[in-house]
């Protein structure tokens, strides 16, 4: 049963992320920053949910559920860097949506192609260096099992498996996401304060809505993914003993949600109340038809 709810899951992850880059792609009006940042985001989506959800996959069934030790530090590192790449993108699109309401006649200027490139860059530069820290950091630590009370290799899990002295990992831990969670979730809401107090100030109806229709499914993503993953990461890491392993369901599952469940949704949100992503899919369906 678990084994077909996570296959759904990364196949409707896979095919809907891949299938928003390529409306994308096919669409020239579709050529701007804010689809920009959102194929950035489907890319990051893709790389995340494969980095998880192939080792869930095989583990559901396999017996052996054995990882090589370069195979866990392989999947720590990019799903830590993935994970944070994601954190920081979202606050980008957040900006760019701030831009675009707040200063339309400027937009432009703003986000022009240079700015758009820095943007993502940045986020990716930071993910992967800061991954690098952190799983340095864990893979020096000794530790009093080889047995991972988790669903995969995550940082979490590993300092409390821990014998030894883990305050520098739970202080570099807590500095990391206190830097790239709560400076992301400040400039996002930030920027979705004047965006609101914006949309206020519209005197028409209509307007307000088709403002506020632009960011709704960017700040539901936003909303799923920072409450979840700093809870995990900005709570201190209890220590386990040389006996025992413990780690409680929501450390296990909060984890699967903003990994696997997260990227699944993001297409599904940011494409339903799209009209210029559902026009272009609708229209090629139509000149697929036409040709047969």
């Amino acid at each position: 049963m678990f084994f077909l709810l996570f296959l759904i899951i990364y196949f409707m992850t896979i095919s809907g992320n891949f299938l928003l880059i390529v409306i994308v792609r096919m669409n020239p009006t579709l050529h701007s920053p804010m689809y920009f940042f959102l194929t950035n985001l489907s890319i990051i989506d893709i790389c995340f949910s494969s980095s998880i959800a192939p080792v869930i996959l095989r583990n559901t069934l396999a017996k052996d559920r054995s990882i090589s030790l370069i195979g866990c530090a392989t999947q720590m590192y990019f799903s830590l860097a993935l994970g944070s790449t994601e954190c920081l993108i979202l606050a980008v699109m957040a900006y760019d949506r701030f831009a675009a309401i707040c200063r339309p006649l400027h937009y432009n200027t703003i986000m022009n192609k240079t700015v758009c490139f820095y943007m993502a860059a940045v986020p990716w530069s930071a993910g992967f260096i800061n991954s690098l820290v952190q799983v340095t950091l864990t893979f020096q630590l000794p530790f009093c099992t080889c047995h991972i009370n988790h669903y995969f290799c995550e940082v979490p899990a590993f300092i409390r498996m821990s014998c030894g002295d883990t305050f520098l990992n739970q202080l570099s831990l807590f500095i990391a996401a206190g830097i790239i969670g709560m400076c992301s979730f400040l400039l996002t809401l930030t920027s979705y304060l004047h965006i609101i107090s914006k949309i206020l100030k519209i005197t028409s109806s209509q307007g307000r809505q088709k403002s506020f229709s632009t960011c709704a499914s960017h700040l539901t993503a936003v909303t799923l993914y920072y409450g979840t993953s700093l809870f995990i990461y900005l709570r201190p890491q209890k220590h386990t003993n040389k006996h025992t392993n413990v780690s409680n369901t929501t450390d296990k599952v909060l984890p699967i949600l903003y990994m696997t469940v997260t990227p699944m949704l993001n297409p599904f949100l940011y494409s339903i109340r799209n009209k210029d992503v559902n026009n272009t899919l609708i229209n090629q369906l139509k000149r697929k038809k036409g040709q047969y």
